[in-house]
């Protein structure tokens, strides 16, 4: 009998373990990074440059999304031009300004007024005034 019921928990522990476990053929999502930010705007708006904060990875092709401190956000599509720490993308959709972070993948709107909010991720890009030679843009 005890060891029917020890062969019965091995049995249940491995059909535990198995159900956990991730199937191999599908890849891990990778959580959205943040990987520069806005350095300069055209008159036209209809590209920008990015100022990476590390090394320059993104695909031309490449769809990156934007957050302003005011939860403005913007898609931008990796054109392939890059120079050192900068890289150019087209604007696809939404608004941008000076100093909007730029994150690998999308980044949800944050919650609504009504629920706990916490700290917005465009809180960790610094100020556009240290970038040299910002290009001003009017409105």
């Amino acid at each position: 009998m005890m060891k029917r019921a020890f062969i019965f928990g091995l049995a249940c522990l491995a059909w535990v373990s198995c159900a956990t476990k991730e199937p191999e053929g599908k890849p891990k999502a990778e959580l959205p990074r943040l990987v520069g930010r806005i350095a300069s705007i055209p008159p036209d708006k209809r590209f920008v440059l990015i100022q990476s904060f590390g090394k320059w990875t993104a695909e031309p092709g490449t769809i990156l999304t934007t957050r302003g401190a005011d939860q403005r956000s913007a898609n931008l599509l990796v054109t392939g031009e890059a120079l050192g720490q900068f890289a150019a993308a087209d604007l696809q959709s939404g608004h941008i300004e000076l100093g909007d972070a730029v994150y690998s993948q999308h980044v949800p709107k944050p919650p609504a007024a009504s629920e706990p909010a916490t700290e917005s991720p465009a809180a960790e890009v610094s100020p556009a005034e240290d970038v040299k030679n910002p290009q001003k843009t009017t409105d």
